[in-house]
């Protein structure tokens, strides 16, 4: 397969390619093609691909977009309403002429995805940016549009673990009361050309959502329900079984000079050694993967962290810091330094004691810290992996102000 066009800014077309050759293997030959009434439509170009739109069936096609991604911000609920208003209407192959067309369908993952759920479906996918953590993710529609599940693929050694790992976190959510959260359910966990496939019920995503106070109060209950589902303790830091595995973390980042500074970072905590709510938390809890529904009840997804024995609030600690850059558009190290400081607001639903919430953002930024360096995520293009220029000067200038 040569898909001839010009890379974009962050490596999506690049990628396209890459990602055909994962779910459709030889023989199967995907190729691009212009226009044509088969395949997949590439949207909004195969040079800057965002969405593989299934052909044949306008509503599934529609029903594509509108599950394609948690759309955040008004502006972008707009674009994602019209993008599906153009495919329900038959138009959407008409605008984006760009093809993805799979010769045979034998030996694909679709294929094998028709045989797990016991039914054919219609496949799209959502292509994001270069992260360490991206891998293939597929809708799996029927002809009429109603989202039957969604799998993941892990393709390398990172994304391999996370995608059993969230099979496992399923597993274990599946036998504990949570209230109001609602998971998805797993449907199939297994391997697929030797890469680890985990196939997941879909969410009631499109019923009507809480209003926006509503929706903040609900999702910061859930955060509390999850810090507790495996049981609450509070015990000093320095002595913990997190401070412990933290610390070996961070050793085993090796030589680089950021280990250092993280290192002297989480002694500085351990020193002051304040005492700590332990829970569980999510691990990736932003806007992207929840919803708070007029029902009460509050959809969470992307389950591949989940973690227990931390401490607690560290999912509101993440909601925080990655609204306030990805969407409030709040320069990194400055929404860094805002996490530090409003702390004890942001975990007072999780610990009311409040004498060390500083440190315990402290903790979070250096155990995301940690994570980014871990993964790769600087080589791999991320935005944030850069923690160096960013989550680290936050962490220091506040520790060397609460050492004065």
């Amino acid at each position: 397969m040569v898909f001839r066009v010009p890379p974009d800014g962050d490596g999506r077309s690049a990628y396209l390619g890459e990602l055909a050759g994962l779910i459709w293997p030889a023989p199967a030959e995907p190729e691009l093609s212009r226009g044509g009434g088969k395949g997949w439509v590439v949207v909004p170009s195969a040079a800057r691909p965002r969405l593989l739109i299934p052909t044949g069936s306008p509503r599934a096609a529609a029903s594509a977009v509108r599950h394609s991604t948690e759309a955040v911000g008004r502006k972008a609920r707009l674009v994602r309403r019209g993008l599906a208003t153009t495919f329900r209407l038959g138009l959407g192959p008409l605008v984006f002429r760009d093809r993805l067309v799979v010769g045979t369908a034998g030996g694909t993952l679709d294929a094998y995805l028709a045989e797990v759920l016991g039914t054919r479906s219609l496949v799209s996918m959502h292509i994001g940016p270069a992260r360490a953590n991206r891998k293939p993710v597929l809708q799996l529609l029927d002809p009429h549009g109603r989202a039957l599940g969604y799998a993941k693929l892990g393709v390398d050694p990172l994304t391999r673990a996370l995608v059993d790992a969230e099979a496992a976190a399923l597993r274990r959510l599946a036998g504990l009361p949570l209230g109001p959260v609602t998971v998805a359910g797993l449907l199939h966990h297994g391997e697929w050309h030797g890469h680890a496939l985990m196939v997941q019920e879909a969410l009631p995503v499109r019923l009507p959502r809480a209003n926006p106070a509503a929706a903040e109060a609900a999702e910061r209950a859930a955060m509390v329900t999850v810090a507790g589902c495996l049981g609450l303790r509070r015990q000093s830091y320095a002595g913990s079984g997190h401070a412990a595995r933290l610390a070996d973390a961070i050793d085993r980042l090796g030589a680089r000079p950021e280990a250092g500074r993280l290192r002297t970072a989480l002694k500085a905590v351990a020193d002051a050694d304040p005492v700590v709510a332990f829970g569980s938390w999510h691990g990736d809890w932003n806007g992207g993967n929840s919803a708070a529904l007029a029902d009460g009840r509050v959809l969470v997804w992307d389950w591949e962290r989940f973690e227990s024995d931390v401490p607690a609030g560290y999912d509101a600690l993440h909601r925080a810091v990655q609204t306030a850059i990805g969407h409030d558009g709040v320069e990194p190290t400055d929404a860094a330094r805002a996490l530090i400081r409003d702390a004890v607001g942001t975990l007072a639903p999780f610990d009311p004691d409040g004498r060390g919430a500083d440190l315990v953002a402290v903790l979070y930024l250096v155990d995301l810290a940690t994570r980014y360096l871990r993964d790769r995520q600087a080589e791999a293009g991320a935005r944030l992996g850069h923690v160096d220029a960013w989550l680290l000067p936050a962490v220091e200038e506040h520790l060397a102000r609460r050492a004065r």
